[in-house]
């Protein structure tokens, strides 16, 4: 897309305090010097690897074509790209093994984090493991309690927890207690992101080391259809899995399909639909689009799934949005739900509540392109991680045995 060096269209920017001018100064020039350079590709890309197990397979889903549509009218093919197969079970790790290693080359003697769902907060501490390097990661207290494995988790890899009891005590929260800690600790720590969202370069960078998932995507979906996928789908909350998927396909006349959470309803006040629901404003540092009342106050969100579960989207998601490259649908609590149960016991695979959302809106998404293109989709999926760490949610949702 057209944009400056921190702008993505109108969406982007850097609000923030002073006192953190010179870490994200410091920080996009590395992201100009030090992550181009054949010596931190080749590291990187050798974690990558050797470590985390890319690439990751593309894998047809076709129990679960047939069961969402049994005519094949309007879907002809499910592929879905396994990021559910990462070491510790989700894309974070792509960009925690990134940012940590650039840390690590910058002199950072200590590394936090924000964390909703818990994978960035493990794919983090994980990484800080491997670099040997002390980690803290900021929780809010509902999602310690919701993603107890997670936490657990993080806690055997030497991390420590910070529960976040302010607020909604959810993402937004974490988020906010992790920027503090930086202000005041800003020359020796480094904060690693855990989406395309927040303040210039986060939101760059955070696109750059997740586009690893598009770019194999891409290349795996040629070399097994001879043919580019009709659409592509993944769900959105901060965004990293979803921006990561689409660069791959920002030349190619292929439809992008976000997919928020709608929560209880998009007409209530319990969702996380943002780019659906909200307007121009700035949150963490960025001018995007966020869930605001109107008097400009953020409002909290709402969603069953904790890393969706945030008032804001990443500013290169709100100019897609803007544009009309990217289409963005919502997907209920209730949707996510009922699809989790469908793809395990039509493919034996566990998908976390983040990804259910895309899930939910296939053979809608399905239709929509058969309407234009005539004949039943081919769609492409990020199945951005496993849903392990959703089992709680879901025994006491879905009631007794999922």
């Amino acid at each position: 897309m057209p944009q400056s060096s921190a702008y993505f269209g109108e969406f982007g920017g850097r609000f923030v305090a002073e006192t953190l001018v010179f870490a994200l100064e410091e920080l996009e020039r590395a992201v100009q010097e030090i992550v181009p350079t054949e010596s931190f590709q080749n590291e990187w890309r050798g974690l990558l690897a050797d470590y985390v197990g890319r690439p990751t397979p593309l894998y047809r889903a076709k129990r679960l074509a047939e069961r969402l549509d049994p005519t094949a009218e309007n879907l002809g093919e499910l592929w879905l790209k396994r990021e559910d197969l990462c070491h510790t079970g989700a894309h974070k790790i792509n960009n925690a093994l990134g940012q940590v290693l650039l840390a690590k080359k910058l002199g950072k003697q200590r590394i936090i984090a924000e964390t909703g769902a818990g994978q960035h907060g493990v794919a983090t501490a994980t990484a800080c493991a491997v670099f040997g390097l002390p980690c803290e990661v900021y929780m809010g207290e509902v999602d310690v309690a919701r993603q107890a494995p997670n936490v657990a988790r993080m806690q055997m890899l030497g991390t420590r927890v910070i529960p976040v009891s302010s607020g909604s005590r959810t993402l937004k929260d974490a988020m906010n207690e992790a920027m503090r800690d930086w202000v005041t600790n800003v020359r020796t720590t480094h904060y690693c992101v855990g989406s395309a969202a927040g303040p210039h370069p986060f939101p760059t960078l955070v696109a750059d080391l997740q586009s690893v998932i598009g770019i194999e995507a891409r290349r795996q979906i040629l070399e097994k259809t001879n043919a580019l996928p009709d659409a592509v789908l993944a769900c959105v909350g901060g965004g990293s899995n979803a921006i990561g998927t689409f660069r791959a396909f920002f030349d190619d006349p292929v439809p992008l399909y976000g997919i928020e959470a709608a929560g209880e309803g998009v007409d209530t006040d319990k969702h996380a639909a943002t780019i659906t629901r909200g307007r121009v404003g700035v949150l963490h540092g960025a001018r995007t689009l966020v869930l605001t009342d109107d008097d400009g106050q953020i409002q909290e969100a709402h969603s069953i799934s904790a890393g969706l579960d945030y008032p804001g989207v990443g500013p290169e998601h709100a100019a897609l949005h803007r544009s009309g490259r990217a289409v963005y649908l919502t997907a209920t609590d209730h949707d996510a739900l009922q699809i989790t149960r469908e793809v395990a016991r039509t493919e034996g695979i566990l998908i976390a509540l983040e990804t259910a959302h895309a899930f939910a809106r296939v053979l809608d998404v399905a239709r929509r392109e058969r309407e234009r293109l005539g004949r039943p989709a081919r769609l492409l999926l990020c199945l951005s991680g496993r849903g392990d760490k959703d089992l709680a949610t879901l025994r006491e949702r879905l009631g007794g045995e999922p």
